[in-house]
């Protein structure tokens, strides 16, 4: 992706302990191939890329951008990433005498092998992702890469034929064989990937201030946008929300158990439910830590932190309860303090991993850091760490095998459940018990069991006296009986020089940390996408690394001063910190409650099932990698 695609959140590099600095563009030569007419013309030669980059990587790249360009639609994503991968995999086992392939499970032999499988692979990636991103929203742009790439290798792209055994012809029957396959798979990728979902909620205008209504407040509510635009920068015509992917569950996975009748491979078990005798204050504690996390996202407070990996991670699976490492395993020594503003923190984090706007998805925002760690100096590829090591082609192919698998599973994991549990997001939450008043004291004034549980600075009643000249309410005078929260005031109007602040402000105001045309995604909260995919990555990158770390005990990415997208900052660069794979992607999940996006309910359960998938995954990869997978080996 060039510099302008990666502006805002993810402004800056990777770069890890070793003190080098990782670029994500592409570098080409400027001179373009030559294609042959004659034996007295020359050959064509190929456009060489990043030196070490395999033509598995490029492809991946390739598919990373046409992402970005497309409407950010991460079920779907997910899906393309692992049936390329998958398609790759396939072209480079027919060239193994043991490895089974996942689709196709022909095996041939060549003179050259990394000539047959460089062209097998390239065929089968064109000729798919051809097929894939020829409708979507950005897709003549994508072709035009693809078709590039293909002349950059050197191959022509009107040798269709599946016939033979050319490299060319397995290609081409590989990507026929997965098409197929995706035809049948349970996604209705023949009808735009729709399904039949209806809400039972009506739409909430996120304009309109006041109490709202819902047919059922543990169900999803779509939104109403005065103007909407996909987390990519994309406008959309319907401003009401359609939920994506609702039946999820159903697609074919890589490594899941079977869904059943359900639609959920994996039951995390409910989320809260609000009036339910068990989980009714889980519900209402749950929104009491969005409001929170919201009133920590203002730089003016002056509070600051220590981000540093001395700090922050080692969580154990499904919370948020580690105090970080006293030393670095690597270097043995100890993490250097990393003191920022908060309010930087919390947003610039929000940002990173919002994954918008041109984003990859979390899917392939994970493929981004894969890449980065597998580029770092000195990097050895050896699959688990140990063994001998292997070229950079089988690296790549056997990376992106377990790692799309296991992402692919996390979204009809995770979907499976937003389909199945149909669960509430906070905005509906915290509007919906704001407008019913307080929970906490019977005898209070504005008492209703479903209203918001009140917490002193954080959640409390519009009174007489608070709204007095110099009281805390002063600026909600008028509306005293009704619920103020502690909390984001919202988007400024100009995001290149305001913030928005933190402030006293109704309940039933309350907006997201997002794009004011985007706000929240249109679909379920239960369970997080954004920790299900991410713990499902770590959990891959631990086991074929063979080390929960990153490269020297270390990873970072700087979001420089000014470099936001929702408002102004952050007021300093941020220098965002991780010790190992398992703290990005819990800081990953805990983004989205910073951002409004999720509770706490749908952070945890989502790292958990994603550590299911992630391991699964891994596990029926090396079956693959050993020819021993259904009955093949």
């Amino acid at each position: 992706m060039s510099q302008g695609e990666t502006q805002g959140r993810r402004t800056g590099r990777w770069s890890f302990l070793t003190g080098a600095v990782l670029g994500l563009a592409i570098v080409v030569v400027a001179t373009a191939g030559v294609r042959i007419t004659s034996d007295d013309e020359p050959q064509c030669q190929p456009v060489a890329a990043e030196p070490a980059w395999s033509v598995a990587r490029r492809w991946d790249e390739a598919l990373l951008n046409a992402i970005r360009r497309a409407l950010p639609a991460p079920t779907v994503h997910a899906r393309n990433l692992f049936h390329v991968s998958a398609a790759m995999w396939d072209a480079w086992a027919a060239y193994d005498a043991d490895a089974a392939g996942v689709f196709v499970h022909e095996k041939h032999t060549a003179d050259d092998l990394e000539a047959a499988r460089n062209e097998a692979i390239s065929y089968a990636a064109f000729r798919l992702l051809q097929h894939r991103y020829r409708t979507s929203v950005g897709g003549t742009d994508s072709l035009l890469e693809f078709g590039r790439l293909m002349e950059d290798l050197c191959y022509p792209i009107d040798v269709t034929s599946t016939e033979g055994g050319s490299p060319a012809a397995l290609g081409n029957r590989i990507a026929a064989a997965v098409i197929d396959v995706g035809l049948a798979d349970g996604a209705n990728e023949a009808e735009g990937y729709t399904s039949d979902y209806a809400p039972v909620n009506a739409p909430l205008e996120v304009a309109s201030p006041g109490p709202i209504e819902m047919e059922d407040p543990n169900r999803w509510q779509p939104l109403q946008l005065e103007q909407a635009v996909s987390q990519n920068g994309i406008p959309i015509d319907d401003t009401v929300q359609q939920f994506l992917g609702p039946h999820w569950g159903f697609v074919s996975g890589f490594a899941l158990p079977d869904a059943g009748e359900d639609g959920l491979p994996m039951d995390p078990g409910p989320p809260p439910f609000l009036g339910d005798p068990v989980s009714d204050r889980d519900y209402k504690a749950d929104a009491v830590e969005v409001i929170d996390k919201s009133g920590q996202l203002d730089p003016a407070q002056g509070v600051m932190v220590d981000i540093s990996p001395a700090s922050l991670g080692a969580n154990p699976l499904g919370t948020n309860a580690g105090h970080g490492y006293a030393t670095n395993p690597v270097t043995g020594e100890p993490y250097a303090p990393n003191v920022v503003n908060r309010g930087d923190f919390t947003r610039a984090l929000t940002e990173f991993w919002a994954d918008g706007p041109k984003s990859e998805t979390p899917p392939g925002h994970w493929n981004v850091v894969a890449n980065a760690v597998s580029d770092s100096p000195g990097f050895e590829f050896r699959i688990g760490g140990s063994g001998p090591e292997v070229d950079r082609l089988e690296w790549d192919v056997k990376l992106y095998l377990a790692l799309n698998g296991a992402v692919h599973d996390a979204a009809i994991a995770a979907w499976g459940a937003k389909g199945y549990y149909d669960s509430v997001r906070p905005i509906s939450m915290i509007r919906f018990m704001g407008g019913h008043g307080q929970s906490s004291d019977p005898d209070g004034p504005s008492y209703d069991p479903r209203g918001l549980p009140l917490e002193e600075g954080l959640v409390e009643v519009i009174t007489e006296r608070t709204t007095a000249p110099g009281g805390r309410h002063e600026a909600l005078a008028g509306h005293e009986g009704e619920i103020a929260i502690h909390a984001w005031v919202g988007n400024p109007e100009d995001p290149d020089r305001d913030t928005g602040g933190v402030a006293w402000i109704h309940a039933t105001e309350w907006v997201p940390y997002q794009q004011a045309t985007f706000v929240t995604p249109a679909f379920a909260g239960y369970v997080s996408g954004h920790s299900t995919f991410s713990r499902a990555a770590a959990e891959v990158l631990t086991a074929i690394t063979g080390s929960g770390y990153f490269p020297g005990g270390l990873a970072e990415w700087t979001i420089p001063a000014g470099a936001l997208h929702v408002e102004l900052g952050p007021t300093r660069d941020v220098v965002l910190q991780w010790a190992t794979y398992y703290d990005a992607a819990d800081q990953a999940g805990i983004s989205r409650l910073y951002g409004g996006i999720h509770i706490a309910a749908d952070d945890f359960a989502g790292r958990r099932i994603g550590a299911e998938c992630g391991m699964a995954a891994w596990a029926r990869a090396q079956r693959y990698y050993e020819g021993a997978v259904d009955g093949q080996g």
